[in-house]
């Protein structure tokens, strides 16, 4: 897939199933995340892969936490328990920042970010779903501790990943002069 093509025509595709990507697919994702913009060359970011049991475990994780915030009912503990389920991969974007003379902490978040976004294009050109999803869970702090997030870290998104259940949806168009002006004309 050309790069432009891969560029206008990314989707969210939420509907994922078996398999994940393979060992080949998961290197091209996180060689594209390594890409990113990156003032300074920090490296303001790390990825945790969960698969396999892992989710379970993930999804366990999830309940404690609602469970801790107080009064959970069964359904919406069964609902955070299956949330990772929805996809055969989830990969936690983490921004690991910095103090730094030159690069606030914003900066290194958004690099984050801009990682994460390269996951999510690297995944559409090789015919791979992909969503990025926060939610409460994302800002959660006894998540993060579960997930081993150190005190300068913070989560950016899961991002669940896997074979396309349904053919993607077809990107719309949108009118660039809605988004866009000339400034000091």
């Amino acid at each position: 897939m050309e790069a432009l093509d891969a560029l206008l025509n990314r989707v969210s595709v939420p509907r994922l199933t078996e398999p994940a990507p393979n060992a080949a697919q998961r290197e091209a994702l996180f060689q594209a995340a390594l890409r990113a913009p990156d003032h300074g060359q920090l490296r303001p970011w790390r990825f945790l892969t969960i698969e396999g049991q892992g989710r379970e475990k993930l999804g366990e994780l999830f309940a404690s936490a609602l469970h801790a915030k107080g009064d959970a009912s069964q359904a919406a503990l069964d609902k955070a328990r299956a949330m990772p389920l929805r996809a055969p991969l989830l990969i936690v974007v983490v921004a690991r920042l910095q103090d730094h003379f030159k690069v606030p902490k914003s900066e290194q978040r958004l690099a984050a970010g801009c990682a994460a976004h390269g996951i999510l294009i690297a995944a559409h050109a090789q015919g791979v779903g992909a969503v990025w999803r926060t939610g409460d869970m994302a800002f959660d702090t006894h998540v993060h501790k579960g997930l081993g997030l150190a005190e300068n870290e913070e989560l950016i998104g899961y991002l669940y990943v896997g074979t396309p259940a349904t053919e993607p949806r077809t990107a719309p168009v949108l009118a660039t002069e809605d988004f866009v002006a000339a400034w000091g004309e």
